[in-house]
């Protein structure tokens, strides 16, 4: 463990945390928003305890995690895509809650929680099986097809967990028309691994055969 990574991770953590909040509350126009406490707690608190455990088992995954600098251009717009979602999501689902347009009963928002927090222990465990696992889209020095655990089922398990997560997130703050904005994400995701795919099948030894192994990229028999 470095102090550079310690502050830069720190630094990360609790920009996220205060840029989340100001789009949540700033437009809901208050902080008595109690499904949006929620939301802050199920995704802040798994993220602190997976940044410590990585800090002191796996410094080096974390900094790649930390690393989210696109190389290929057509990954750069699919980030920027995704950015936007976000921040389109977070805005309209305070504004849901303060002008009260459509709110979705207390036990949907604790059931999306629980389905959230599935997603983010399947997330933690292709961290751990993966040890590769990058924010970019990447082929790092004496990396080597993973094909067990969660990458015997699909092919890319982290972006099935992370398609959990982006569209539970909207149900945890009772707002359904965040809900229909991060349906737009289905698309981006599905852009990025084929262009993810096109880069590991040409730099990538043994991912071709992999892919004939292993036939489904997200869910099993959907796609």
């Amino acid at each position: 463990m470095t102090k550079k990574l310690f502050f830069q991770a720190l630094t990360k953590f609790v920009a996220g945390l205060a840029i989340t909040m100001a789009l949540l509350f700033i437009p809901a126009g208050t902080c008595c928003y109690w499904q949006a406490w929620l939301f802050i707690g199920i995704l802040f608190i798994p993220m602190l305890i997976v940044g410590i455990v990585l800090m002191k088992r796996n410094p080096e995954l974390l900094r790649k995690r930390l690393d989210a600098k696109e190389k290929e251009n057509e990954q750069k717009s699919v980030v920027a895509m995704s950015s936007l979602l976000f921040v389109a999501m977070f805005v309209i689902a305070g504004l849901n809650h303060r002008f009260d347009w459509w709110i979705l009963p207390d036990w949907l928002v604790i059931a999306a929680a629980v389905l959230f927090l599935l997603g983010y222990a399947m997330y933690a465990e292709v961290m751990r099986e993966n040890v590769w696992l990058s924010r970019t889209v990447e082929v790092q020095d004496n990396q080597q097809v993973v094909d067990t655990g969660l990458y015997g089922i699909v092919r890319h398990p982290m972006y099935s967990a992370t398609l959990i997560l982006f569209l539970t997130m909207p149900l945890v703050l009772a707002s359904p028309c965040s809900f229909v904005i991060m349906l737009l994400y289905v698309p981006v995701v599905v852009k990025r691994i084929q262009n993810e795919e096109k880069v590991l099948k040409q730099e990538l030894r043994g991912y071709q055969e992999y892919t004939q192994r292993v036939r489904y990229r997200l869910a099993p028999f959907i796609w």
